[in-house]
């Protein structure tokens, strides 16, 4: 076999590689945007706040993957994380007008136990009452945020957080900054157990088809209790990452989280309609959201210019996707 047989028979599988395409316009995006802000957009200080920003928003798709791959939807991913941010901040904060003062470690728990919590109210509802998924945490979403406006007392921004909690934020470890380490870890974690285990198996399974999924055995009423608990660790997550980086914070935080996150998974690949998609399209599909939205910031559009864009490149994935599937 010659040379130019060999080169031309794995560029033939990588174009066949569902990921491709989305390689392909993550890449051409960073072009053009570069091309169009005269090198800007490489430049260091924008790459590593680009990361920072695709931390957040890609440690809640992770968890959003979750759902959407069993069929279903969590619009409550932004309420949960802005109420956690608020709570934590009020549990440790040093201002006598909130809770009293805890430690970080305790703190940090505490928030991750409450957006677990939250996610696994999502999943009794979705799951033991056949409830769906969109109407139920469209109503957990809209508590969470009236939970952190009572929280914050009226939206008032909290500060005075203990020096040690910005190590999630602001530390790194080798070069490089723990959020883009933790995004890393979710990213690989969530891939080995959607790939790896029996319990990500069950998650395709119940998405593609739960009449097939219980006939053969899957528990499907724990299948979409768990993947709801899921999604609140990461959207938990996600805002711990969010507090330690900026140190304070109000009910306007982390807004829109919950339709970034689904528009991530949506762009990476998942089907609306669950059973197809990975993790690793997740993780392109947020890169692209992400640097499409640094892009404009760059470009100087208006917010409101940034929303149609982002709307179109949405309708744009999803149409692509129902291509394939056709």
């Amino acid at each position: 076999m010659t040379f130019g047989e060999v080169v031309r028979q794995y560029f033939q599988r990588a174009v066949r590689n569902e990921h491709f395409g989305l390689i392909f316009i993550l890449i051409a995006l960073i072009a053009l945007i570069s091309v169009m802000t005269h090198g800007a957009f490489l430049n260091g200080t924008n790459i590593r706040s680009l990361l920072l920003r695709s931390s957040i928003t890609g440690v809640a798709a992770v968890g959003q993957a979750f759902v959407m791959l069993s069929a279903g939807f969590d619009l409550s991913v932004g309420g949960v994380a802005v109420m956690t941010t608020c709570l934590g901040a009020a549990i440790m904060t040093e201002s006598p007008r909130f809770l009293a003062h805890l430690p970080m470690v305790p703190g940090v728990l505490i928030m991750l136990l409450v957006a677990s919590g939250m996610g696994a109210i999502n999943g009794i509802f979705v799951s033991r009452l056949a409830m769906p998924s969109l109407i139920v945490t469209l109503a957990t979403w809209q508590i969470g945020k009236g939970a952190a406006f009572q929280i914050s007392k009226g939206g008032e921004t909290i500060r005075y957080l203990p020096d040690s909690l910005a190590f999630f934020g602001k530390g790194d470890i080798g070069g490089l900054p723990m959020p883009v380490i933790i995004f890393g870890l979710a990213v690989v974690l969530g891939y080995l157990v959607l790939q790896h285990t029996r319990f990500g198996r069950s998650i395709y399974a119940v998405g593609g088809s739960e009449g097939s999924a219980w006939l053969t055995g899957v528990n499907v009423m724990h299948i979409r209790f768990w993947v709801f608990v899921i999604s609140g660790f990461c959207a938990g997550i996600a805002s711990i990452i969010q507090l330690s980086r900026v140190m304070c914070t109000n009910v306007m935080v982390l807004h829109g989280l919950e339709l970034n996150s689904i528009a991530a998974v949506v762009i990476g690949g998942v089907s609306l309609f669950g059973g197809k998609g990975s993790i690793i399209g997740v993780l392109i599909g947020t890169f692209i959201l992400m640097v499409l939205g640094n892009g404009m910031n760059l470009l100087g559009l208006s917010t409101y210019t940034q929303w149609i864009v982002k709307g179109v490149v949405i309708v744009a994935a999803v149409s692509i996707g129902a291509l394939r599937g056709r």
